[in-house]
């Protein structure tokens, strides 16, 4: 069932685990042309999240991030996997990814490329925002610790390499149809189908912008593309 929105902020326990590598693929984006190109950023320790372009587990910086899941395993500590499109944020997105990360130690974000979104069919013009965009806010949120680029249409590929102990899509999603499900529960992992908030939808959002009519009773979006 959808959730209500409440406006006391919740809590997270789950401690965080630190995502700090000396050579993170980060993306940079040239607004004239809509083209990402990746760049090396040597040095960097900050303990901020890493953002992964599309194939970027075979880099170094994945080969890190594989690194220090297996480290974080070996300690006990649950991967969570969650992924969509999240092409105009709204607080049903944050609200999910904050439940997400509550449900173990190290969320990791698989987010649809420009292609993978286009391949789902949403529009000509989707996404509204290209993947370094969305890719670098949704670095910076609180739950997210890493950011992983796909183009596939669906995420197995990643939930395949990554192998999550805690599998979460929004409740739109029954568990049997959830992508990877069957491979994660044969690992003796959890698949997790969230309530999503109520009246929050990346397409009825689109729609009020455009002022289109009856924009408020446009459905919400299936989490697969939000």
């Amino acid at each position: 069932m959808p959730r209500a929105l409440h406006g006391k902020a919740r809590e997270t326990t789950a401690a965080r685990v630190p995502c700090t590598v000396r050579e993170t693929e980060t993306l940079r984006f040239s607004a004239s042309t809509r083209e990402t190109t990746t760049m090396r950023v040597p040095g960097n320790t900050l303990e901020l999240p890493t953002i992964l372009p599309p194939g970027g587990l075979d880099g170094k910086a994945g080969k890190e991030l594989l690194r220090r899941l297996a480290d974080l395993r070996a300690r006990g500590g649950r991967l969570v996997f969650t992924n969509g499109c999240f092409d105009l944020l709204h607080p049903g997105h944050v609200d999910l990814l904050a439940r997400a990360r509550a449900e173990g130690d190290f969320l990791v974000l698989g987010l649809n490329s420009d292609a993978s979104v286009r391949a789902l069919g949403k529009g000509a013009d989707r996404p509204i925002n290209p993947f370094p965009v969305r890719a670098f806010i949704l670095a910076h949120l609180a739950p997210v610790d890493v950011v992983a680029g796909f183009d596939e249409p669906d995420p197995l590929k990643l939930i395949l390499a990554l192998e999550p102990d805690v599998l979460v899509k929004g409740g739109d999603w029954p568990e049997e149809r959830i992508i990877g499900s069957r491979h994660v529960k044969a690992r003796g992992g959890r698949v997790l189908s969230l309530p999503l908030l109520e009246n929050f939808s990346t397409t009825a959002l689109i729609a009020r912008i455009r002022g289109e009519e009856h924009a408020d009773a446009v459905p919400p979006v299936c989490a697969c593309s939000l």
